[in-house]
C-alpha cells in the first residue's frame, strides 16, 4: 500500500512538470496533500490523539482543501489560467524530471544496506520532489506558479521529515505550517497588487519594468 502511494505521488510530480494549466497544479497539490495524510496514517499507527488531530489538519484539511480552495479563488479573481511558455520546453523538462526521479530511487537503493534510522523509500522520493520543485521554480515564469512549486517543495520537505524520524516532530511541522499559511496569505495580496501595477503576473514583465524605472 505504501509503495503504491509513493508511486502515485511520484507520478503527480511528473504531471506537474508536463502541465501548463494552473488548475492542474492546484489539483496536484490537493492530491499530494491527501497522499501525505495516508502515508502518515499508515506509517505511524501509535500516534497519540493530539498528533493525529494536528496531522489531519495539516495534511488533509490544510494541504488538500484550504490551500487549493484559496489558490482557485486567486486565479479566478485575477483571471489567469495558464502558465507562460516555460524557459525549457515540456518534453525536455519531463526528461530532466524523470532523470531526477530515477536518481532518487537509485539513491534509495544504494543507501538501503546502510540506512538504519530512516525510511529509505520515503527518502529517495522526498529528495527527488525537492529537486524537481526547485527545477520547476527556475523554469517557470508566472509568480503564482512559483508559489505552487514552493508548496510542492514543502510537500517534499514534509515527506523527508517523516523519512528520517520515527516520531513526528510536531513543533517543526507547526512552524512549517505557519510559514505556508503566511506565504499563501501574502500571495493573495501580492498577486492583486502585481495585477494592478503591471497587468501581468510573470517575472519577465516585472524585471523589464524594473529595469526601465532604473
Amino acid at each position: 500500500m505504501l509503495e503504491l502511494l509513493l508511486v502515485i505521488f511520484s507520478i503527480s510530480i511528473l504531471l506537474a512538470v508536463m502541465t501548463g494549466r494552473l488548475i492542474k497544479y492546484i489539483n496536484i497539490l490537493a492530491v499530494q496533500g491527501f497522499i501525505l495524510f495516508l502515508l502518515v496514517l499508515f506509517s505511524y499507527r501509535n500516534l497519540d490523539i493530539i498528533s493525529i488531530i494536528f496531522l489531519t489538519f495539516e495534511t488533509l484539511i490544510f494541504k488538500s482543501i484550504m490551500i487549493p480552495y484559496f489558490l482557485r479563488y486567486t486565479i479566478k479573481k485575477n483571471e489567469i489560467s495558464r502558465e507562460m511558455q516555460a524557459n525549457i520546453p515540456a518534453f525536455y523538462s519531463l526528461i530532466i524530471a524523470s532523470i531526477i526521479l530515477i536518481g532518487g530511487f537509485l539513491l534509495s537503493y544504494l543507501l538501503s544496506n546502510t540506512a538504519q534510522h530512516y525510511n529509505i523509500k520515503y527518502f529517495g522520493v522526498s529528495i527527488a520532489t525537492i529537486m524537481i520543485s526547485l527545477f520547476l521554480i527556475l523554469s517557470r515564469k508566472k509568480i503564482i506558479t512559483h508559489v505552487m512549486c514552493f508548496l510542492m517543495l514543502e510537500n517534499g520537505i514534509f515527506l523527508l521529515s517523516i523519512s528520517i524520524s520515527h516520531e513526528m516532530p510536531i513543533l517543526i511541522n507547526l512552524a512549517v505550517l505557519l510559514d505556508i499559511f503566511l506565504a499563501v496569505l501574502l500571495l493573495g495580496v501580492f498577486t492583486s497588487h502585481v495585477k494592478v501595477g503591471f497587468d501581468e503576473l510573470h517575472i519577465d514583465k516585472i524585471s523589464v519594468s524594473n529595469g526601465v524605472e532604473e
